[in-house]
């Protein structure tokens, strides 16, 4: 179950953050993990980076554009083909996975390129920017009080 993880995360690392430094990679892959623990995302790694609607008539097809991670809807192959970025990512991944968020994306649960502008980045509380991501935590006092109880490594 934990390859499954990291073969999930790595590819969100890969698709999202394969041109970043490696901080932002790191800031990435702890986003997924903050969502993992925050009860109002699914409770798996693989769950939270294929979140989406589905098709009713194939329920493993996600809707083109629609999903939270937008490579993983965006009906291009999710295969890797840069092999030093996707050797990286899997590094990136296993670490993660491993020690846990080292906190360099705080209470992060989204984020976005610095080329877009989301509508719902204006209902979140701003961290930071990393290379060309900008990252965001609910608006609340309290981040710890929307995280699940269990942790995400024995998922």
């Amino acid at each position: 179950m934990l390859e499954n993880a990291l073969i999930c995360l790595a590819l969100n690392i890969y698709h999202e953050a394969r041109d970043q430094p490696v901080l932002g990679m790191q800031a990435v892959a702890e986003v997924v993990l903050n969502r993992v623990e925050d009860k109002r995302f699914p409770d798996t790694v693989c769950e939270v980076v294929t979140q989406g609607p589905t098709y009713r008539w194939k329920q493993d097809f996600p809707v083109r554009h629609r999903c939270q991670f937008s490579w993983y809807c965006d009906g291009k192959s999710d295969r890797p083909k840069n092999g030093t970025a996707w050797a990286v990512s899997r590094t990136v991944a296993e670490n993660v996975l491993r020690t846990g968020p080292i906190g360099i994306a705080g209470y992060a649960t989204h984020y976005h390129n610095i080329h877009v502008r989301p509508n719902w980045s204006s209902t979140k509380v701003l961290i930071g920017k990393i290379g060309d991501h900008v990252f965001y935590r609910w608006a609340i006092d309290n981040a710890l009080d929307n995280t699940k109880v269990t942790p995400y490594i024995n998922k």
